[in-house]
């Protein structure tokens, strides 16, 4: 559902209460998977090992992929792997910072502000098919009819962003507007719709003007029969993003993060089961694989922050 928002607030304290509300905006699933068994394994939290992911897609289609990845790392670890899908981006980042995560798939933003705020650090990403880290783009779109020609018609009209802690979702269109003049907050009339995928469907049943829409939603909506490009007009396209990187809690036991960290670079996506692998390959890179990642390759996001003046400690 479409509704105007605010960024939700990332600062908390450490009472039992708070720690009980930001568990409220998350969707827990998968308990069981992964047994304890192999040799020399050293599990946090008597075996269970908890992963969070950023909703970049619906829960529908996020859960039973993730549910198969998270057995998949378990296996490879040795402890029982926890999956929590957020019902945020801040959500997510919430729980890394109260010690309720030992790592996750983060958005490039939502990296970022965890690396600051929760000891989150990359360690790993999806591989593109030469063996780089991969990478995809976000885009400002507007639909046939709806009046809107240049980016500069976008002024004034509804803009659906999905997320305040997106990258692509939110942080780069916002940059696209300000390059071209127009405040990303004031000069048009922004709704958050929670997701890439609600984003889309917001521009593609022509409930908002104008919107945000980035290259793994396209693939998505492809794999799903549900995109046809005669019905969106691109305004504005960015350079090259990051892909999503897997963080580790930098405050791991050092066997325990050395362990998960060679097991998140050296992941094989062809491990899963066929349907999982068409969904990683649209959303994420189609080599199927992961390798290592680095902090210092999410600079241009931290420069991007400099440059639209965003407060991340107010997230």
């Amino acid at each position: 559902m479409i509704g105007s928002s605010q960024p939700s607030q990332c600062a908390i304290n450490d009472d039992d209460m708070k720690i009980s509300h930001f568990l409220a905006g998350m969707t827990v699933y998968a308990g069981l998977v992964g047994a304890a068994h192999a040799a020399g394994a050293v599990c946090p939290n008597d075996g269970t090992v908890r992963f969070g992911v950023e909703p970049y897609e619906s829960t529908a289609r996020l859960l039973p992929v993730y549910t198969d990845l998270a057995k998949l790392i378990g296996q490879k670890i040795g402890c029982n792997i926890q999956l929590y899908v957020a019902t945020s981006y801040n959500a997510e980042i919430e729980a890394m910072r109260n010690d309720k995560l030992e790592f996750g798939e983060f958005g490039p933003l939502g990296y970022v502000l965890a690396h600051q705020v929760a000891h989150a650090q990359a360690v790993a990403g999806f591989s593109d098919d030469n063996g780089k880290p991969a990478s995809y783009y976000a885009s400002i779109v507007t639909w046939p009819g709806s009046g809107i020609k240049t980016i500069a018609d976008v002024k004034g009209r509804s803009f659906a962003y999905s997320d305040p802690a997106s990258t692509s979702g939110h942080l780069f269109p916002a940059y696209g507007l300000s390059k071209n003049g127009i405040d990303p907050d004031k000069g048009v009339k922004g709704v958050y719709a929670g997701s890439h995928t609600a984003s889309f469907e917001a521009i593609r049943n022509h409930k908002v003007e104008s919107g945000e829409l980035n290259s793994d939603e396209i693939a998505s909506a492809q794999l799903h029969n549900e995109y046809d490009p005669s019905q969106f007009i691109t305004l504005w396209k960015s350079d090259p993003i990051p892909q999503d990187p897997f963080a580790v809690r930098g405050d791991l036991p050092a066997a325990f993060k050395a362990k998960l960290t060679s097991v998140l670079q050296n992941l094989d996506f062809h491990e899963l089961p066929e349907a999982d692998q068409k969904f990683l390959a649209a959303n994420e890179g189609n080599s199927l694989k992961t390798v290592p990642q680095t902090d210092a390759a999410y600079n241009q996001i931290r420069d991007l922050v400099s440059t639209l003046h965003i407060d991340l400690a107010k997230m």
